[in-house]
């Protein structure tokens, strides 16, 4: 009997399929957009997790913190807090802290002879490296001597190298950097390996020099913007955090001078945000299953209508209540589940295009698919309920003297 039913819902739906269509356009539409939208935010964090994780979730960024504004004054940055000295302090009171660097950088011209390139220009000390797993390809990198004696030499990414000295090799030549409107000359001492663009800007086209010459010659002040440390493991990011904050606390006296976060904190704040906004837009999209069950609702209604005297016939033959009223909502549920099927492939068809505009990898879970196709049924059920009860109640004499 079930089979029976089954086949004459979708021949009755068959027979017109442009409004077939046009009913399930809701369904189609909706549950494409909610697998696209989750799909797009998982995708967009999945990326950014990622390119924070290849830096270490064992960083802590240490950074000024905000002076509160009273008495008519502007709320500041409390600049003028970190200096050299303090990080090494830092590292000695520290024991879940395994190294410490200066956050020094700047932007200026570099020129080789008829070349010249705007770019960042980072100040680092020898630890850099460990710190970032980020190396010299060529030539070597900047060394403690070199830290100690602010020696004007520089290290250039494998791209700006391309663009500096095309058809030359770069070790050994000398380049002039422009920083408002005075100018120093670099020995070019090492090419980073190439690293690509992340989320943190093109690396491959930054330089590279002693952090000592950009406090004493480029900015010419002892103060530092902040520091990038780096726990011992992962497992003591949160430890070492702690630790930060206690001796800062106790060596300025004033907790709000500062700012400690590890990476670790930062992923976790990530994905908070990017979930909260794919749970949001993805509820948004599900407003249109709604409308899609409304016009399911309508367009059964108005089939109650048209076959009045078919029910009639039907329950004149011996078709019971339950016969007609299984009939019709197998009629809905196959409209909302054919529509929920194509809304399927067009969401994935959609997450797939927006993730290769965007660079980022396609993440279409089970559970997003399962809960958008479960969602569609279980509208296309709700909506179905009225019209077919409506139907199964109708009086046989009554139907069949229907015009």
């Amino acid at each position: 009997m079930i089979w029976e039913i089954l086949r004459m819902a979708v021949d009755s739906l068959t027979v017109n399929k442009l409004r077939s269509f046009l009913s399930m356009l809701g369904i189609i539409i909706g549950v494409g957009a909610v697998i696209a939208i989750v799909s797009v935010g998982s995708g967009a964090q999945s990326q950014v997790t990622s390119e924070i994780s290849q830096l270490g979730s064992n960083l802590i960024m240490i950074n000024p913190g905000i002076r509160r504004g009273s008495g008519g004054r502007i709320s500041l940055a409390a600049t003028d807090v970190f200096t050299m000295e303090l990080a090494d302090r830092i590292l000695q009171n520290c024991p879940s802290v395994e190294r410490i660097m200066p956050n020094l950088q700047t932007s200026g011209l570099l020129i080789a002879r008829e070349n010249n390139y705007q770019t960042s220009v980072i100040g680092v000390t020898p630890t850099y490296q460990q710190i970032y797993d980020f190396y010299p390809a060529r030539g070597q990198f900047i060394t403690e001597e070199h830290q100690t004696n602010a020696t004007n030499v520089i290290v250039l990414g494998s791209g700006l190298a391309e663009e500096l000295f095309p058809e030359t090799n770069p070790l050994g030549q000398t380049v002039k950097l422009y920083v408002r409107n005075r100018h120093f000359l670099f020995v070019v001492i090492g090419v980073m390996e190439a690293k690509g663009t992340g989320m943190w800007g093109n690396v491959d086209n930054q330089a590279f020099i002693p952090a000592s010459v950009v406090m004493k010659k480029i900015n010419n002040r002892k103060y530092v913007n902040g520091y990038i440390a780096q726990a011992t493991e992962a497992a003591a990011a949160k430890a070492a955090v702690a630790e930060i904050e206690y001796f800062l606390t106790q060596y300025m006296g004033d907790p709000s001078k500062f700012q400690a976060s590890s990476q670790e904190q930062l992923l976790e704040m990530i994905s908070q945000v990017t979930a909260t906004l794919s749970i949001m837009l993805g509820g948004i999209a599900g407003i249109s299953l709604l409308v899609g069950g409304i016009g399911i609702m309508n367009i059964m209604l108005v089939s109650v209508t048209e076959r009045t005297r078919e029910i009639g016939i039907r329950k004149a033959l011996g078709a019971k209540g339950r016969h007609i009223l299984t009939q019709f909502l197998i009629e809905s549920l196959a409209m909302s589940g054919f529509g929920g099927l194509i809304g399927i492939g067009l969401g994935w068809l959609g997450a797939a295009g927006v993730a290769k505009l965007g660079g980022w990898p396609l993440v279409v879970t089970h559970t997003s698919i399962l809960v958008a196709f479960s969602f569609a049924l279980f509208v296309g059920l709700f909506f179905g309920i009225y019209p077919a009860r409506k139907a199964s109640k109708l009086d046989p004499v009554i139907a069949l003297s229907y015009e």
